[in-house]
Protein backbone atom coordinates (compact mmCIF):
# COMPACT_ATOMS: atom_id res chain seq x y z
CA UNK A 1 0.00 0.00 0.00
CA UNK A 2 2.87 2.35 0.85
CA UNK A 3 4.49 1.73 -2.52
CA UNK A 4 1.22 2.48 -4.29
CA UNK A 5 0.84 5.77 -2.39
CA UNK A 6 4.41 6.74 -3.24
CA UNK A 7 3.86 5.92 -6.90
CA UNK A 8 0.60 7.92 -7.04
CA UNK A 9 2.28 10.87 -5.27
CA UNK A 10 5.25 10.82 -7.63
CA UNK A 11 3.00 10.55 -10.68
CA UNK A 12 0.85 13.43 -9.44
CA UNK A 13 3.89 15.66 -8.94
CA UNK A 14 5.21 14.73 -12.40
CA UNK A 15 1.90 15.55 -14.05
CA UNK A 16 1.47 18.81 -12.16
CA UNK A 17 4.90 20.25 -13.12
CA UNK A 18 3.99 21.31 -16.68
CA UNK A 19 0.62 22.62 -15.49
CA UNK A 20 2.37 24.76 -12.90
CA UNK A 21 4.84 26.03 -15.49
CA UNK A 22 2.05 27.01 -17.84
CA UNK A 23 0.23 28.78 -15.03
CA UNK A 24 3.32 30.81 -14.20
CA UNK A 25 4.02 31.77 -17.82
CA UNK A 26 2.18 34.76 -19.22
CA UNK A 27 1.86 36.40 -22.59
CA UNK A 28 0.27 39.58 -23.89
CA UNK A 29 -0.66 41.07 -27.23
CA UNK A 30 -0.86 44.85 -27.69
CA UNK A 31 -1.42 47.53 -30.26
CA UNK A 32 0.11 51.00 -30.01
CA UNK A 33 0.26 54.44 -31.53
CA UNK A 34 2.93 57.08 -31.12
CA UNK A 35 4.41 60.35 -32.30
CA UNK A 36 7.96 61.48 -32.95
CA UNK A 37 9.08 64.09 -30.43
CA UNK A 38 11.90 65.52 -32.56
CA UNK A 39 10.07 66.15 -35.86
CA UNK A 40 9.72 69.73 -37.05
CA UNK A 41 7.15 69.04 -39.76
CA UNK A 42 3.85 67.18 -39.94
CA UNK A 43 4.41 63.44 -40.15
CA UNK A 44 2.33 60.29 -40.11
CA UNK A 45 1.97 58.73 -36.66
CA UNK A 46 3.83 55.62 -35.56
CA UNK A 47 1.64 52.52 -35.36
CA UNK A 48 2.21 48.84 -34.68
CA UNK A 49 1.73 45.91 -32.40
CA UNK A 50 3.75 43.56 -30.24
CA UNK A 51 3.60 40.17 -28.62
CA UNK A 52 5.33 39.28 -25.35
CA UNK A 53 5.94 35.93 -23.70
CA UNK A 54 7.23 35.69 -20.14
CA UNK A 55 10.31 33.50 -19.71
CA UNK A 56 10.64 34.13 -15.98
CA UNK A 57 9.17 36.64 -13.55
CA UNK A 58 10.27 40.03 -14.80
CA UNK A 59 11.88 38.77 -18.04
CA UNK A 60 9.95 38.45 -21.30
CA UNK A 61 10.64 37.93 -24.97
CA UNK A 62 9.09 40.54 -27.25
CA UNK A 63 8.28 40.51 -30.96
CA UNK A 64 7.13 43.73 -32.61
CA UNK A 65 6.20 45.00 -36.05
CA UNK A 66 5.05 48.41 -37.15
CA UNK A 67 5.56 51.61 -39.06
CA UNK A 68 7.69 54.50 -37.88
CA UNK A 69 6.28 57.66 -39.45
CA UNK A 70 9.48 59.74 -39.33
CA UNK A 71 13.07 58.47 -39.34
CA UNK A 72 14.82 61.72 -40.29
CA UNK A 73 17.21 63.22 -37.73
CA UNK A 74 16.24 66.67 -36.45
CA UNK A 75 18.77 68.54 -38.67
CA UNK A 76 17.62 66.89 -41.91
CA UNK A 77 13.99 67.24 -40.90
CA UNK A 78 14.48 70.96 -40.30
CA UNK A 79 16.40 71.50 -43.58
CA UNK A 80 13.85 69.63 -45.70
CA UNK A 81 10.99 71.52 -44.06
CA UNK A 82 12.71 74.91 -44.42
CA UNK A 83 13.54 74.34 -48.10
CA UNK A 84 9.98 73.17 -48.76
CA UNK A 85 11.12 70.03 -50.58
CA UNK A 86 8.46 67.93 -48.92
CA UNK A 87 10.86 65.00 -48.40
CA UNK A 88 9.59 62.47 -45.87
CA UNK A 89 11.13 59.18 -44.77
CA UNK A 90 9.29 56.47 -42.90
CA UNK A 91 10.05 52.80 -42.21
CA UNK A 92 8.31 49.45 -41.95
CA UNK A 93 10.10 47.24 -39.42
CA UNK A 94 10.06 43.93 -37.56
CA UNK A 95 12.04 43.43 -34.36
CA UNK A 96 12.63 40.93 -31.60
CA UNK A 97 14.18 41.42 -28.18
CA UNK A 98 13.84 41.22 -24.44
CA UNK A 99 11.84 43.21 -21.86
CA UNK A 100 12.65 43.55 -18.15
CA UNK A 101 9.86 44.44 -15.70
CA UNK A 102 10.56 45.77 -12.23
CA UNK A 103 7.30 44.55 -10.67
CA UNK A 104 5.74 41.97 -13.03
CA UNK A 105 3.01 40.90 -10.59
CA UNK A 106 1.99 44.45 -9.66
CA UNK A 107 -0.73 46.62 -11.19
CA UNK A 108 1.97 49.23 -11.92
CA UNK A 109 5.26 47.97 -13.35
CA UNK A 110 8.12 50.04 -14.79
CA UNK A 111 9.99 48.28 -17.59
CA UNK A 112 12.94 48.59 -19.96
CA UNK A 113 13.55 46.76 -23.24
CA UNK A 114 16.04 46.32 -26.07
CA UNK A 115 15.26 45.10 -29.59
CA UNK A 116 16.86 44.52 -32.98
CA UNK A 117 15.55 43.59 -36.39
CA UNK A 118 15.19 44.69 -39.99
CA UNK A 119 13.55 47.73 -41.60
CA UNK A 120 12.57 48.94 -45.07
CA UNK A 121 12.64 52.69 -45.73
CA UNK A 122 10.02 54.52 -47.72
CA UNK A 123 10.95 57.99 -49.06
CA UNK A 124 8.29 60.32 -50.47
CA UNK A 125 7.81 63.96 -51.42
CA UNK A 126 4.54 65.76 -51.99
CA UNK A 127 6.37 68.50 -53.94
CA UNK A 128 7.95 66.42 -56.71
CA UNK A 129 4.78 65.32 -58.50
CA UNK A 130 4.05 61.90 -59.97
CA UNK A 131 7.11 61.75 -62.25
CA UNK A 132 9.44 63.11 -59.59
CA UNK A 133 8.08 60.63 -57.07
CA UNK A 134 8.63 57.73 -59.48
CA UNK A 135 12.21 58.85 -60.20
CA UNK A 136 12.89 59.25 -56.48
CA UNK A 137 11.61 55.74 -55.75
CA UNK A 138 13.75 54.31 -58.55
CA UNK A 139 16.86 56.09 -57.25
CA UNK A 140 16.21 54.93 -53.67
CA UNK A 141 15.72 51.37 -54.89
CA UNK A 142 19.11 51.48 -56.63
CA UNK A 143 20.80 52.70 -53.44
CA UNK A 144 19.08 50.02 -51.35
CA UNK A 145 16.41 50.73 -48.77
CA UNK A 146 16.57 47.72 -46.43
CA UNK A 147 18.86 47.39 -43.43
CA UNK A 148 19.10 46.58 -39.73
CA UNK A 149 17.34 48.52 -36.99
CA UNK A 150 18.05 48.61 -33.25
CA UNK A 151 15.82 49.95 -30.53
CA UNK A 152 15.67 50.61 -26.80
CA UNK A 153 13.18 52.18 -24.46
CA UNK A 154 11.13 51.97 -21.33
CA UNK A 155 7.88 52.96 -19.73
CA UNK A 156 5.18 51.90 -17.33
CA UNK A 157 2.69 49.06 -17.68
CA UNK A 158 -0.65 49.53 -15.92
CA UNK A 159 -2.71 46.39 -15.47
CA UNK A 160 -6.28 45.68 -14.37
CA UNK A 161 -7.25 42.05 -14.86
CA UNK A 162 -6.42 40.92 -18.40
CA UNK A 163 -6.22 44.48 -19.76
CA UNK A 164 -2.87 46.31 -19.87
CA UNK A 165 -2.11 49.95 -20.64
CA UNK A 166 1.37 50.92 -21.84
CA UNK A 167 2.84 54.41 -21.66
CA UNK A 168 6.43 54.62 -22.83
CA UNK A 169 9.33 55.99 -24.85
CA UNK A 170 11.25 54.29 -27.67
CA UNK A 171 14.45 55.11 -29.50
CA UNK A 172 15.13 53.48 -32.86
CA UNK A 173 18.23 53.78 -35.03
CA UNK A 174 18.15 52.61 -38.62
CA UNK A 175 21.15 51.34 -40.59
CA UNK A 176 20.31 51.54 -44.32
CA UNK A 177 23.01 51.37 -47.00
CA UNK A 178 25.52 54.19 -46.46
CA UNK A 179 24.68 56.27 -49.59
CA UNK A 180 21.02 56.47 -48.59
CA UNK A 181 21.87 57.34 -45.01
CA UNK A 182 24.20 60.12 -46.20
CA UNK A 183 21.61 61.62 -48.55
CA UNK A 184 18.70 61.51 -46.12
CA UNK A 185 20.52 62.06 -42.83
CA UNK A 186 22.86 64.84 -44.00
CA UNK A 187 25.67 63.20 -42.06
CA UNK A 188 23.56 62.07 -39.10
CA UNK A 189 22.07 58.61 -38.42
CA UNK A 190 18.45 57.95 -39.31
CA UNK A 191 16.56 57.60 -36.05
CA UNK A 192 13.34 58.12 -34.16
CA UNK A 193 12.52 59.39 -30.67
CA UNK A 194 8.99 58.25 -29.99
CA UNK A 195 6.38 58.65 -27.27
CA UNK A 196 3.80 55.91 -27.51
CA UNK A 197 0.59 54.70 -25.91
CA UNK A 198 -0.51 51.08 -26.14
CA UNK A 199 -3.46 48.91 -25.14
CA UNK A 200 -3.42 45.14 -24.89
CA UNK A 201 -4.66 41.96 -23.23
CA UNK A 202 -2.91 39.18 -21.34
CA UNK A 203 -3.42 35.53 -22.22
Amino acid sequence: MTRVLRFVTALSVFLLIPVSSRAQSAGAISGFGGVSIDASGSHAPDIGGNLTFELAPGVALIAEAGRTGNVLPSLADTVFSATNTGIRASALYAEGGVRFQLAPRSHVSPYAEATAGIARLDVTSARLGTLGGALTSAAIAMLGRTGPVAGAGGGILLGAGPVIFDLGYRYQQFFPPEPLETVLGLGQPLRSHQVRVGLGVRF
